[in-house]
């Protein structure tokens, strides 16, 4: 009972600290059965990131920010979801990283049963470790979501269980946004982990 009781007060003031107004979905409802704050898949009505990985948490004060006082809580908490032990926008070190382009540069993004999560990164290696630290992650899909999340340049990083090719990039977007717009999507790149 201490240890739960503790946790709500860390999780309390991270949330405080973390970010202004404080980040959505740390807690309890970031975790699998929640799609780690993302339960909407990037294709359906009204769906929204679930989380940030990148140098610029501060830029991002709606969403969980995978970095700071947030991984130390998460490594604390059974949720699943930890923060990728890679620091954001560095590549790995050796030639293989461990996945395989499936397809690159399409118009239409991964849109499959096996969803997992998706968030805001701001390059394909942050995506990759996120899917690293997602337990049963197996496919990254990248691609610039124009005119969707808010206007926001970042790359969105979807992760799903099993391997998909350019057959499964039907998301080509097409959903209003508040503000009139149109999103489509742009730059897609499928990732296959070995």
């Amino acid at each position: 009972m201490r240890v739960t009781t503790l946790l709500a007060t860390l999780l309390a003031g991270s949330a405080a600290i973390a970010a202004s107004p404080s980040p959505r979905g740390l807690g309890p409802n970031l975790n699998a059965g929640n799609h780690y704050g993302a339960p909407t898949p990037p294709w359906g009505p009204g769906a929204h990131p679930g989380w940030y990985f990148g140098k610029h948490p501060e830029a991002h004060p709606g969403l969980t920010c995978l970095s700071g006082l947030i991984c130390g809580i998460l490594k604390l908490l059974p949720l699943g979801l930890q923060c990728p032990k890679t620091p954001p926008g560095t590549t790995p070190s050796t030639p293989s990283d461990g996945y395989t382009q499936t397809f690159s540069n399409l118009s239409g993004a991964t849109q499959a049963g096996d969803y997992m999560t998706f968030g805001l990164v701001d390059t394909v290696a942050d995506c990759k470790a996120m899917c690293n630290t997602v337990p049963g992650c197996g496919f990254v899909n990248t691609y610039h979501d124009v005119n969707g999340k808010n206007g926001s340049p970042l790359l969105t990083c979807s992760l799903f269980r099993n391997c998909h090719t350019a057959a499964d990039a039907t998301n080509t977007g097409g959903q209003t946004q508040p503000n009139g717009s149109v999103n489509h999507i742009a730059n897609s790149d499928g990732w296959c982990k070995a």
